[in-house]
């Protein structure tokens, strides 16, 4: 599984997919402070049989703590996009065929509303649904001017599918949405790419910032719209693990706790 991240929040990104080893990524505060993508190995977390058949455990594509399984996912930071991107705005054909070599994307969002569209802070009025449905939307754009561009006449389907398949999409997914819109209009061919979107790079909205006060209703708004959301704070979790690699405390990326083993002072 290859997992792309993409966001504005412009703060590490790592909390329900988190790294074997710390990458040494710049974080700063700053527009475009990623340029090219980050990638590292990372795990995904599932319980492992180990503890109920009272066995040993020693897996061999994977890792076993305390009786957690960690499967291990290939994971690429990509920059953020900007409003224009599928036009090519702030190196957005870039950024859109890098999300294209992505299995599954992870949409990082300052839920706390302190970011605007184009990265940069702000004390308030951020617009965590726009941005939620702005990503989306520029990808969906972009394999919109693709498609249309790439189709032959007399030759539609076939023409859209060589195109997708191009773009690293099985033929599987492509033909699913296929099946669900027509391409004799514009329209029709913008539903394709919303569809073929959906089905092969499924999305996660990551809700960064979630400690701060003013990400209290944002949260409750996204909940009471049926917009599944995962609240989340990469910069609580770079500090658990870096407490973690020190040895001042027992923690597996993903516990909702952590046990103090070393000394730790106020810092």
């Amino acid at each position: 599984m290859f997992i792309g991240i993409c966001g504005k929040t412009n703060v590490g990104k790592s909390t329900f997919f988190s790294s074997a080893t710390l990458v040494d990524a710049e974080i700063s505060n700053r527009v475009f402070t990623t340029i090219k993508p980050n990638v590292g190995a990372a795990y995904a977390r599932a319980k492992c049989a180990c503890k109920e058949l009272g066995v040993v455990c020693n897996p061999k594509d994977s890792k076993c703590v305390d009786g957690t399984r960690l499967i291990p996912v290939r994971l690429m930071d990509i920059a953020g996009l900007v409003p224009g991107a599928h036009e090519g705005r702030g190196l957005g054909n870039q950024f859109l065929s890098e999300i294209m070599q992505a299995d599954a994307l992870i949409h990082v969002i300052d839920i706390s509303g302190s970011t605007d569209r184009e990265g940069n802070f702000v004390s308030s009025g951020g617009d965590p649904f726009g941005d939620a449905k702005f990503l989306e939307e520029e990808i969906d754009l972009w394999l919109f001017g693709i498609i249309k561009r790439g189709l032959e006449k007399g030759k539609i389907r076939e023409s859209a599918a060589k195109v997708l398949t191009g773009l690293g999409m099985k033929e599987k997914d492509i033909e699913d949405a296929l099946n669900k819109a027509s391409l004799s209009s514009d329209d029709g061919i913008k539903s394709f790419a919303r569809h073929v979107r959906e089905v092969s790079k499924p999305m996660l909205i990551a809700g960064n910032k979630a400690d701060l006060k003013s990400a209290e209703a944002n949260i409750a708004a996204f909940d009471k719209s049926g917009k599944h959301i995962v609240p989340c704070c990469a910069e609580a979790e770079l500090a658990l693990r870096k407490a973690e690699q020190k040895g001042m405390i027992k923690y597996t990326p993903g516990d909702r706790d952590f046990v103090v083993i070393g000394s730790i002072d106020q810092k």
